[in-house]
């Protein structure tokens, strides 16, 4: 075994040295090849169409690899795209969606080429290797071919003058043998180089198309889908400027839940409610009198009104923002200035009315009932204190309030600054929140302006200036009464 593997050694070593030998004459110019001009115009188109079939393989891969960095980079972008898109902005769920969808078209896209056309490719390129090595082979043979030629011509040449017809027989049949060798393989190369040349069209057009359709589709949905999301994003800038999402400045400290009602028009609210709800047992007290003190108890089932004057300095409550108003009939909804003696004398009215009934309550004999003890003439005098306590601040209120009205008809715009358009008091205390806000005190006078942007203008806030200094900045109206 191992002296048949020296001999086919031997035997390999003295062909690829026979080749070597030819192949340096031939170049050499000392012996002849043989030629075939068809053979190697195949050859050169095959070298060409390899070269190609190498280039575009290569690009491809490439391209197929930045294909898929774009899908994974495009996922990320839509992700945090989501995120930041808020659920209570307009098509939130359309936005989700339409990203979805965008990720479905990437897959597809990355799919089909992977699929439909970088495996045709690779399978058209992995053909040329093995018709490379077949046209290696072809090569050698030929050169055995011309080395058995030219070894037989000189046994020819030797033969004639030694007579040696043996070796000549056994060279002519070594010649034959390597010739049909070569034929074979030349003649198979023959046929099968150009028809791999002419494959090439089809391949092109088959793989090209199904590149350039894969793109067209994948381009075409993903624009309808981007301009979906551009909709989706103009809806929103259009709902943004319409201040849908706009944050509105709340004051919850310092800020009242309801303008403040003038004294006059909560006065009449309370002339109001004491003569429409007149209570047989009622017991009126002047602030400090208490109306379960033994020198006066209250009646059974009556009602106690403590008249307080509302103080202008104390923010109004919040539950003054639900209370109706009742109006008799026939007046406005805010008495004029002109009608305070006819508010006044249906106060004085109404009191008086009220402790006229209280006072026959008391001597109507419910006492029998366990309802009431006989009033005291202190209690009588009480209510008549009470009776002129409120005269006395109704009186009051409508003096003041009636010298503002005054103020207010007297002032004409030549009397105010430049830009300024009008003038309010400070009717509470106000502590700004924010850089662009203004604080003051109770009493202080402000100067209102215009906004330097009237699209900046927010309901129930104002923009002034306050007197005799240049603070400028938001303050609440509700805060202040035009003077």
């Amino acid at each position: 075994m191992a002296e048949s593997k020296g001999v086919l050694l031997a035997k390999s070593v003295q062909k690829h040295a026979g080749r070597a030998k030819e192949k340096i004459l031939q170049n050499l110019g000392k012996v002849d090849r043989t030629a075939d001009d068809i053979f190697d115009e195949h050859l050169s188109n095959f070298n060409r169409q390899q070269l190609n079939a190498n280039r575009l393989q290569k690009e491809f891969n490439n391209y197929i690899r930045c294909i898929r960095a774009v899908q994974t980079a495009s996922k990320s972008l839509m992700d945090a795209i989501t995120d930041v898109y808020e659920n209570q902005w307009a098509g939130s769920e359309a936005l989700t969606a339409q990203v979805a969808a965008i990720e479905v078209l990437w897959q597809d896209f990355s799919h089909k080429l992977g699929d439909q056309v970088l495996i045709p490719l690779n399978t058209y390129t992995a053909q040329f290797p093995e018709m490379k090595k077949k046209i290696e082979k072809r090569n050698r043979k030929l050169i055995d071919y011309d080395s058995q030629r030219h070894s037989f011509q000189n046994l020819q040449a030797n033969a004639a003058k030694r007579k040696d017809d043996v070796k000549v027989t056994k060279g002519r049949e070594q010649l034959e043998e390597a010739r049909r060798t070569y034929e074979l393989l030349n003649s198979e190369l023959h046929d099968e180089l150009p028809a791999l040349h002419d494959s090439r069209i089809l391949f092109l057009v088959t793989n090209l198309q199904t590149l350039f359709a894969s793109e067209q589709v994948f381009h075409n949905e993903t624009s309808k889908i981007y301009a979906e999301l551009e909709a989706i994003v103009d809806k929103l800038a259009t709902d943004s400027q319409r201040g849908s999402y706009t944050l509105k400045k709340a004051n919850v400290n310092s800020t009242p839940s309801s303008p403040q009602q003038p004294a006059i028009k909560a006065m009449a609210n309370s002339t109001a409610t004491i003569s429409n709800n007149s209570y047989p047992n009622t017991t009126i007290t002047n602030g400090s009198a208490n109306a379960n003190s033994p020198s006066s108890p209250a009646p059974q089932g009556g009602v106690s009104v403590d008249n307080h004057r509302e103080s202008r300095e104390d923010p109004p409550s919040p539950a003054l923002s639900g209370q109706k108003v009742e109006v008799p009939k026939g007046a406005t909804e805010e008495p004029s200035y002109q009608n305070t003696d006819a508010i006044r004398a249906a106060i004085e009215e109404d009191t008086a009315a009220n402790v006229k009934n209280a006072n026959v309550s008391v001597s109507s004999g419910s006492e029998e009932k366990g309802l009431v003890k006989a009033r005291s003439p202190a209690t009588t005098a009480d209510a008549a204190d009470a009776i002129e306590t409120v005269n006395g601040n109704v009186e009051k209120d409508v003096k003041e309030d009636a010298a503002a009205a005054s103020s207010a008809a007297d002032q004409t715009p030549t009397d105010l600054p430049p830009g300024t358009l009008y003038r309010v008091k400070a009717t509470y205390k106000y502590v700004k929140e924010d850089a662009d806000e203004l604080s003051f005190e109770v009493g202080d006078i402000i100067r209102v302006v215009e906004y330097d942007d009237p699209e900046d203008q927010e309901e129930g806030w104002l923009m002034g200036v306050k007197e005799n200094s240049t603070e400028k900045g938001l303050f609440p109206a509700n805060f202040t009464r035009p003077l």
